[in-house]
């Protein structure tokens, strides 16, 4: 990870847009950005928390340990997005889950004793994380249900929907995010052999489309279906 002298545009991520305008100076001194190169590793689970990040540029992977040598990607972030957040407080003050880079990526890192006052003072900023904790709740709970009850080809149905709705179709028409099979099997918590033969499934059955590392869906009520059938 590389300091960037660039910096980011004090405009993009949450904590700039949802601070008062008498903060933001308080903002610019304390911020720190950094720059990732594809793989590398943001933090990792079990690192002491030292503070937020907020993407700049670039899609990250937010995962942890599953199982031996195994991993569950809990989510995919993109620019705009908060990473880290997860270790505020934690017992033990360590990150329980860790962020990669999919991509080259730039950071603007905050520590975590400005971020709490600036919680204390900026209450836009404070109800919207609020809000936001509450839709990762939802969306950790049932990621925890799908994996108990719905079957590997309902929760690859679910996930490519998921995918579509977060980071939409490129100029080629693929959702617009590249992923290698194994991502896509520690997203939807299944093994590699298996993800590559439901997918091939869905392939034969005209539901989606793959190209490499990217993907699109042919018939999206069809994947519904599935997901509702789980």
């Amino acid at each position: 990870m590389k300091k960037d002298k660039q910096g980011c545009d004090g405009k993009t991520c949450l904590l700039c847009r949802l601070s008062l305008k008498e903060w933001a100076p308080a903002t610019a001194l304390h911020r720190r950005n950094f720059t990732l190169n594809k793989g590398e590793v943001l933090f990792k689970e079990g690192d002491e928390v030292e503070g937020i990040y907020f993407i700049y540029e670039g899609r990250m992977k937010v995962h942890k340990h599953w199982g031996a040598e195994k991993e569950l990607i809990v989510r995919f972030a993109q620019k705009g997005d908060i990473v880290g957040h997860r270790g505020m407080g934690g017992v033990g003050h360590q990150y329980p889950v860790s962020a990669t880079a999919l991509e080259p990526v730039k950071v603007c890192f905050i520590e975590m004793d400005f971020f709490q006052s600036s919680l204390k003072v900026n209450h836009d900023l404070l109800y919207e994380l609020m809000l936001f904790y509450a839709q990762e709740l939802q969306t950790s709970e049932k990621q925890m249900r799908n994996l108990a009850h719905m079957s590997v080809k309902g929760r690859m149905a679910n996930a490519l929907l998921l995918l579509q709705q977060k980071f939409g179709f490129n100029k080629d028409g693929f959702i617009d995010l590249p992923l290698s099979k194994q991502d896509l099997a520690s997203y939807i918590g299944a093994t590699y052999e298996t993800t590559f033969r439901v997918l091939n499934e869905l392939i034969e059955e005209r539901l989606v489309a793959v190209s490499g590392k990217s993907m699109t869906i042919l018939n999206e009520h069809k994947l519904q279906h599935l997901t509702a059938m789980s």
